[in-house]
């Protein structure tokens, strides 16, 4: 199993359309290097569900339930999305604040690659994300 962070701009697509949606299309990928991490992912990987621009927190996770397949929203055909679905919703959000300040996050892609919408998370990165979620931060 391989694990997972994807970004959506809350507004656009949040945690709770996700858990209210049910297993959905991780849709609208249009970089390459996301789109190739789509295309490594396999069925039942973990992946954080990452709320990006306003909120900037680790705030749930999903599970990858269908393999990659063509975007049906890319008409040129070069994208691909995935299907997920929510599994869990954090006890507390990580903010990326706190991501940064953790010295077993510094070299997380999350912030080496701000950037990038899909990418991988190694296991002790995702282990110490559910760490930080158990426990209350006050900034």
């Amino acid at each position: 199993m391989k694990y997972w962070l994807l970004k959506s701009e809350p507004i656009a697509w949040s945690w709770d359309n996700q858990v209210t949606e049910g297993p959905s299309m991780w849709d609208g990928v249009r970089n390459y290097q996301a789109r190739n991490n789509l295309k490594e992912m396999k069925k039942n990987d973990l992946c954080f569900f990452y709320h990006s621009v306003t909120e900037k927190s680790v705030v749930g996770i999903v599970k990858v339930v269908k393999e990659h397949y063509p975007d049906p929203t890319d008409k040129t055909g070069r994208f691909v999305v995935v299907d997920v679905k929510a599994i869990n919703k954090l006890k507390n959000p990580v903010s990326l604040n706190r991501i940064k300040e953790s010295k077993k996050l510094k070299n997380i892609a999350l912030i080496k690659q701000s950037r990038l919408s899909v990418m991988p998370i190694k296991k002790i990165e995702w282990e110490e994300i559910i760490k930080l979620s158990s426990m209350p931060y006050n900034q």
